[in-house]
């Protein structure tokens, strides 16, 4: 049924809707922590994947293209099926998809067949990623509050423990045995909190059209609204490709260029990615008392601050500390990105934005590759910095099109 119909006023949500809304939040909440939980838990396992099939690094690199492939073409199908299907089926589905699809890599034994199973996990990944991102937007709507970001804190802190638990079983474990614990683990979440999603419609707002589900019928969007859409897919851009630099580069920079030992070029990361997820866990606060477009402002100007000090200064733990900050500084803005596109088109504003991010998630380690032959790898991670002062300066712009 539809929850939000219960709602009365423009200001508040009744207690007869709150209980239900607040179900389906947890519900939602657990699709991105799993999300992030088996994606982390696939990249842990890569270097023995590659030792399994033989594959060389150009040829593994090839076959990873999979991931990216199956992701971006989703992504915008999904936007469809959501309309179609709506974005409680459609995350429910791919979730199945996604934990059945990641026990497929330990068993292939070329890079040509890695590339066709990761295609499987790639369309996965994407999908859900656009599906309960349109669903979390309609919640957003429903509950009043910003609270975008809690729902991104918990893919974040899915990823950290998938990454951590990974680390700890890959001593013990084959990586058939690993991830095939992945997928009897996603499957047992996806029963639990799956029937929450399949029992209720996305809430809607009750000013909106009563003619079917509320995502059945897509938006004809004016030349400026489609505009828009753009401006908030390049902000998720310029922060995904923050975040790809980060995963990627972050430790070598620490280790080639500043000295640290592998341990410690190792906790790069995890400053960025723990600073992240506590900017994203004080993100809903951080909304209501600065709103959207200051929040996108401070963020891309204190990322930018931070990933200047992190790739140009000589000393380690001043790094460390830039790379937390740049972390901060990030952590809401692709959430805010996501969400304001999907409030102007729906869930085809959501695949568009996430579409752009990713892509600036695959543009960014490479882009980096290249500027660090050309120049140096600390003068190529000033890159990260120039795109998050560039977010910034897109948000301040557009602060009147996209006011709060």
């Amino acid at each position: 049924m539809p929850l939000i119909n219960k709602l009365r006023s423009h200001n508040a949500v009744p207690d007869s809707a709150l209980g239900a809304l607040t179900r389906l939040r947890i519900a939602l909440t657990v699709f991105f922590a799993l999300d992030g939980f088996v994606f982390a838990g696939w990249v842990v396992r890569i270097p023995a994947i590659k030792h399994q099939t033989g594959a060389s690094a150009s040829t593994l690199g090839l076959a990873l293209l999979g991931v990216s492939a199956g992701a971006v073409v989703t992504m915008m199908l999904t936007g469809r099926l959501c309309r179609r299907y709506g974005s409680h089926q459609v995350t429910v589905v791919c979730a199945v998809l996604l934990s059945l699809s990641v026990a497929l890599p330990p068993l292939t034994h070329s890079a040509l067949t890695l590339g066709a199973v990761l295609l499987i996990f790639g369309a996965a990944y994407g999908g859900i990623n656009v599906a309960f991102n349109s669903a979390a937007i309609h919640l957003v709507a429903a509950l009043r509050r910003p609270v975008m970001p809690s729902f991104h804190a918990a893919f974040s802190l899915g990823g950290m423990i998938g990454a951590g638990l990974g680390g700890l079983v890959a001593g013990h474990l084959s990586p058939t045995r690993h991830l095939l614990g992945l997928t009897v683990i996603g499957l047992i979440v996806t029963a639990l909190a799956g029937p929450t999603l399949l029992r209720h419609d996305p809430p809607r707002p009750p000013d909106a059209p009563r003619h079917g589900s509320a995502e059945s019928t897509p938006r004809r969007l004016d030349r400026r609204t489609r505009g828009l859409v753009i401006v908030f897919g390049v902000i998720a851009l310029c922060t995904a490709y923050g975040e790809g630099a980060m995963a990627d580069w972050g430790a070598l920079h620490l280790e080639q260029d500043l000295g640290a030992s592998p341990g410690l070029a190792a906790v790069g990361y995890s400053c960025f990615a723990l600073a992240m997820t506590i900017g994203r866990l004080t993100g809903t606060v951080l909304l209501e008392r600065l709103g959207r477009t200051r929040t996108v402002v401070a963020g891309g100007s204190i990322a930018a601050a931070g990933m200047l000090l992190g790739s140009l200064t000589p000393s380690v733990w001043a790094a460390l500390i830039g790379f937390a900050v740049t972390g901060l500084g990030l952590a809401n803005l692709f959430p805010v990105a996501v969400e304001r596109a999907g409030t102007l088109a729906g869930p085809g504003g959501v695949a568009t934005a996430s579409t752009l991010g990713y892509g600036g998630m695959l543009l960014g380690p490479p882009a980096i590759g290249f500027m660090a032959d050309w120049f140096s790898l600390s003068t190529a991670l000033t890159s990260v910095a120039a795109l998050a002062a560039a977010a910034a300066l897109i948000g301040f712009v557009t602060r009147h099109a996209a006011a709060d």
